[in-house]
């Protein structure tokens, strides 16, 4: 598999997204839990059956520009990087000595912005370690950068995110992410209950700054736009309180570019262990 990425990652961007959106597609046609998968969300958030095929394109396109992304080296990822917007925010953060939590979701290409971040500034991610041995090599050496630090998905990681946020670094996760049981609560995304983490609602209440993130994949490969910008809506109140502040800005970001969230992820599953979803 290392072999391979190693191949694809000597093709031109706009050539992986072409491979990508035809290998999506057919990953739409042949596998049917996918296929479910992403038909049932759509329709929860409210976007109709034209937009299926982009969705499982831009899913496809995911998967293969990983090679560009982690097998080249960190200034050739992120030349790949025509256009950022709102960094501005960033740099108010930086000035004023505060660490930064940046808030990820599953929405356009989400994993150049943290190499990109790190290009400027140490950033801690946080790091869900795959059961494969093959997808845990790639992900370390892909991920890993000199000022780009990755934390486990523990209590040792969460000590590492809050150290870094006290010494104001820059911290990154992905807030959609279907957390393990006791590690969340049951909130509504999209009008139906999701188990959401907690955590991310956790950081923003360390004085940090929090901002919105993700990558646009640009059209006929040719790289990408980053977005950062605060939230809408200041996250005030409680953990929880916050937590689905959290999720209604992730919504706004995903209804500015449905086709490029991904979602065939099984957002709504229920951890092993968890107590069922409240009643609709």
């Amino acid at each position: 598999m290392v072999f391979l990425f190693r191949l694809l990652s000597l093709l031109p961007l706009s050539v992986l997204h072409a491979l990508g959106a035809l290998l999506g597609r057919l990953t739409y046609g042949l596998s049917a839990t996918y296929r479910r998968h992403l038909c049932e969300n759509l329709a929860q958030a409210g976007f109709g059956p034209e937009l299926r095929s982009a969705v499982a394109a831009e899913t496809g396109k995911q998967m293969l520009e990983l090679s560009r992304i982690w097998m080249r080296s960190l200034e050739e990822a992120n030349a790949q990087v025509l256009d950022v917007r709102g960094w501005e925010y960033v740099e108010q953060a930086r000035q004023a000595g505060k660490g930064i939590v940046f808030m990820t979701p599953h929405l356009g290409c989400f994993e150049i912005t943290a190499q990109y971040i790190s290009a400027f500034w140490d950033i801690t991610v946080l790091y869900r370690e795959p059961k494969s041995a093959v997808a845990r090599e790639l992900i370390l050496m892909g991920r890993k950068r000199e000022h780009l630090h990755l934390a486990p998905a523990d209590l040792s990681g969460v000590r590492s995110l809050i150290k870094a946020l006290k010494r104001g670094e820059a911290v990154g996760m992905l807030p959609d992410q279907a957390p393990k049981e006791g590690e969340g609560v049951w909130l509504k995304f999209f009008g139906r209950y999701a188990y959401t983490m907690t955590l991310a609602a956790r950081l923003t209440e360390t004085g940090a700054t929090t901002l919105m993130a993700w990558g646009e994949r640009l059209p006929g490969g040719a790289g990408y736009r980053l977005h950062f910008r605060p939230p809408v809506q200041a996250l005030v109140g409680d953990t929880v309180q916050r937590a689905q502040q959290i999720n209604a800005e992730i919504e706004g970001l995903i209804r500015e570019c449905p086709t490029q969230y991904l979602w065939g992820y099984n957002r709504y599953k229920r951890p092993g262990g968890a107590e069922p979803p409240p009643a609709e």
